[in-house]
């Protein structure tokens, strides 16, 4: 860690005030083997690299949330910063909370380069260090769906948001381009028996079993975004061998002859989604849904 932001003793709260640039709480959370293998796979590899390849959608789904400077807002399951900054730059409070600390370096070192103030712990989002009611908005994009008790998620969400405020999530679809991608990881390297499946969080009829009608009033929206990345589509798919998570994991489950088969397939993919028409680059489209809850 560097000197443009600075460490706190992690018994501090979130309602120390802001100072400076970067406020990073490094904290670690109890020993879990669930958490433990979810922080194994973000770990891996590098995820900026796949998040700069949607972030203007990550802008999008800020701006249609309309923040205003008075507002407290929790970016959970923040990964390297793809909606805490564009949410830093409304001037509301944000707080960036991930289980995984180079992710959090990297959101601290953008914030850093723009100037925003800005809070990041770390943890788990099955049981986060905050009070009770203390947000007004609480986002997750692509994020809380990975987390192994989706139960717990739930329930921390709605402690945390205030009566009256909004939890806003993008969850990728099971039938959208990154469920399939998951689903041929899958395909190869079966999911441990007893855990949820994230695209779950994609599906409304789950989501509205998550979220009580007595708690929450919900309003969901299919979406699409678009991967941009400089790659070809098989320089793409190369890309997320190395740097997505749950690619990496994927291959490095596989015995070497296998491997092989998995890269051509998703090779495949990549190039049987890529926009027709489009010459350099890779643009590949993938539906998810956002959800916006709102705490009765």
């Amino acid at each position: 860690m560097g000197s443009d932001y600075t460490i706190l003793d992690p018994r501090r709260r979130t309602g120390d005030p802001f100072s400076g640039t970067v406020i990073f709480n490094r904290l670690t959370p109890a020993i879990d083997p669930l958490t433990e293998r979810a922080r194994a796979m973000w770990t891996a590899g590098d995820y900026d690299r796949i998040a700069g390849g949607f972030r203007h959608e990550a802008r999008a789904f800020v701006e249609r949330l309309s923040l205003t400077p008075e507002q407290t807002v929790l970016d959970a399951a923040c990964g390297s910063g793809n909606l805490t900054i564009p949410a830093a730059r409304t001037g509301a409070r944000v707080t960036g909370f991930d289980l995984v600390s180079p992710l959090l370096d990297a959101a601290a070192k953008w914030a850093a380069r723009e100037g925003l103030e800005v809070r990041l712990d770390q943890g788990t989002v099955e049981k986060m260090p905050y009070a009770d009611a203390e947000f007004d908005v609480v986002l997750s994009m692509f994020g809380v769906m990975f987390a192994p008790r989706p139960d717990r998620v739930v329930a921390e969400m709605a402690r945390v948001t205030r009566p009256g405020g909004r939890v806003a999530l993008a969850n990728w679809t099971r039938q959208g381009f990154i469920g399939r991608l998951l689903a041929t990881h899958v395909a190869y390297v079966p999911a441990p028996s007893g855990t949820f499946s994230p695209l779950l969080w994609g599906d409304e009829s789950v989501i509205r079993e998550r979220f009580d009608e007595r708690v929450w009033d919900v309003l969901t929206t299919v979406r699409t975004l678009t991967f941009r990345y400089p790659q070809t589509p098989a320089g793409t798919a190369d890309l997320f061998r190395t740097s997505y998570g749950p690619t990496v994991r994927t291959f490095e489950a596989l015995a070497s002859e296998r491997r092989g088969l998995l890269e051509a397939d998703l090779t495949d993919l990549w190039e049987l989604h890529q926009r027709p028409g489009v010459e350099e680059g890779t643009e590949v489209d993938s539906e998810y849904l956002e959800v916006i809850a709102v705490r009765r």
